[in-house]
């Protein structure tokens, strides 16, 4: 599992990220994993294609969550499951959660200059 974390004004964000051979599931949350807004994306079926997503379960996020699911999607060329769970502005969550995301995958922590946010 791949993870990476950012401290903000007192909060832990964090992402955990599981690439199986199918899929990728990818956990975005405040503090202790909780589940939130689900959402599934394929990747486009020719390169550089748009792929599908769609929002399974919750109502806030929407946005973000089909954002950062057809992100996950498109990197690993692989359908992706993601939740996210926040306390901040959606467009906020977006960038942070990206970021994090970005960090995951390099295998890099956090940035101590950007967590004092």
């Amino acid at each position: 599992m791949l993870e990476a974390s950012l401290e903000r004004n007192g909060t832990v964000h964090r992402v955990s990220l599981l690439p199986v051979e199918n899929a990728v599931l990818v956990f975005f949350y405040e503090d202790s994993m909780k589940i939130g807004t689900l959402a599934v994306s394929t990747p486009g079926l020719r390169e550089g294609g748009v792929g599908t997503s769609s929002v399974l379960l919750g109502g806030k996020y929407l946005i973000v969550a089909r954002a950062l699911s057809e992100r996950v999607a498109a990197i690993y060329n692989k359908m992706s499951i993601i939740s996210i769970n926040t306390k901040l502005p959606e467009g906020e969550a977006l960038r942070l959660y990206a970021s994090l995301l970005d960090r995951a995958r390099s295998g890099s922590s956090a940035d101590p200059a950007s967590s004092k946010g």
